[in-house]
């Protein structure tokens, strides 16, 4: 359910119809929720046959909602263990719903978590089954989900090769980051349902060319406490210790 088309903010939300009941992935913000529950009731969903909504991660703009979604489906709420402190807390800061620098600042709900999921669970859903991926590296609580020839990918990647946002204040982590998008690269799920963007078909080119590029950021000063190292500064002391002129 498209509900960010030309917007900067919003996010994809999924409902798998598993026949007697469905679940939802990710809800979006607040002020959307009215929206997401009238498509469910123009599709010819019952409202009371939602058996979870499940987090893919505790971003605002993909849980917001949560708390009213599930009071009105009167449903259980599904997330990553490391998602539950964030959800249930409302913490501002490690949902991305407060931006001080850039004046922004959305209102965190707090969301109780009925259930966690983690890596090699199998989430039912009448007669679908999604299989449960941990990919940290956007937040350590990034979750995905495969059905069948589908990756229901989370901020992992979209069409473009980008990726969610890498900022240390959000709990990124570029190494666990490339190792989640390399395991993308080597499954065999043939289509990707990113959380932002349009759904594409797995493209390996792609995935090498991210891969690279967050590789390259782990040695870059520009992302700070997420980069593994800085090269520069070792090239500096091998300079140091051979007495070459720091000017030349």
């Amino acid at each position: 359910m498209n509900v960010q088309a030309r917007r900067r903010l919003g996010v994809n939300v999924y409902l798998i119809d598993g026949g007697s009941e469905y679940a939802l992935i990710d809800v979006g913000f607040l002020d959307e929720l009215g929206e997401i529950l009238e498509l469910i009731r123009q599709m010819d969903f019952s409202l009371s046959a939602c058996k979870t909504i499940i987090a893919t991660h505790a971003d605002a703009d993909h849980a917001q909602g949560l708390a009213r979604a599930r009071e009105i489906l009167r449903c259980k709420v599904a997330a990553h263990p490391a998602s539950v402190a964030p959800l249930e807390q409302g913490d501002e800061i490690l949902t991305y719903a407060r931006i001080d620098a850039q004046n922004i600042h959305i209102p965190m709900p707090r969301c109780k978590v009925d259930w966690t999921i983690d890596e090699g669970d199998v989430v039912s859903i009448g007669d679908k089954t999604l299989e449960v991926w941990s990919t940290p590296g956007h937040t350590a609580g990034q979750l995905a989900f495969r059905m069948g020839d589908l990756l229901f990918s989370g901020d992992n990647i979209f069409r473009d090769g980008c990726v969610g946002v890498i900022d240390a204040h959000h709990g990124s982590n570029l190494p666990d980051f490339i190792a989640s998008l390399k395991r993308i690269r080597a499954c065999d799920v043939k289509y990707l349902l990113p959380s932002h963007g349009p759904i594409f078909r797995k493209d390996d080119a792609l995935l090498d060319a991210t891969i690279a590029r967050l590789e390259s950021y782990t040695h870059m000063a520009d992302f700070g406490t997420c980069a593994v190292d800085w090269p520069l500064l070792d090239e500096w002391d091998d300079e140091l210790a051979s007495e070459i002129p720091p000017i030349s």
